[in-house]
């Protein structure tokens, strides 16, 4: 509902695409009930979760739209940013734009600290100037997506995929 008043209030044309990881709650259900009230939802289902890299890999194949935005179903990200995202790649041509989680809530020793040091190191290996690779809130011209590969944990790495593929205008909002 969050996702779909903003796209609303903003007379984007949207589609979204959920995919269900193989959960064992009551997840599928919710995304067919939501698809049948609103024609611009579909939902892909896993029989078992074969990890987000499969899930984005699976969702960037099905993107239609020019922009595509991605973002994690437990509402960390802020539907509220697809605006300014859209924003960057659609006026500004960035080609891949990334969230970054300013505040964070997690432990400090087993979560922040380990994000940190990681996003330090790939920062540095690889000259994407990105404070927070792991944010799941990013958007990108389709193109990007569309020459790119996931499978494994590399969902972790997509600003550097995206690099390698010849994308250079990478930012952060």
């Amino acid at each position: 509902d969050w996702i779909q008043k903003v796209m609303t209030e903003n007379n984007f044309v949207y589609e979204i695409i959920f995919i269900d990881d193989g959960s064992s709650d009551n997840s599928w259900q919710i995304i067919v009930e939501a698809a049948q009230k609103n024609n611009n939802i579909k939902g892909i289902k896993f029989m078992r979760n074969y990890g987000k890299s499969a899930a984005l890999q699976c969702g960037f194949k099905e993107a239609r739209g020019e922009v595509v935005v991605t973002m994690d179903s437990d509402l960390q990200d802020n539907p509220e940013e697809i605006p300014e995202l859209y924003k960057m790649i659609k006026y500004e041509d960035y080609d891949l734009v990334s969230g970054w989680k300013k505040v964070r809530h997690d432990p400090l020793l087993s979560k922040n600290l380990p994000s940190k040091f990681y996003n330090w190191t790939v920062r540095n290996i690889s000259g994407i100037k990105l404070h927070d690779f792991n944010c799941g809130l990013k958007a990108y011209k389709n193109k990007v997506v569309k020459c790119i590969e996931l499978y494994g944990e590399m969902h972790r790495y997509i600003p550097v995929l995206a690099r390698w593929a010849g994308f250079k205008k990478i930012g952060e909002k």
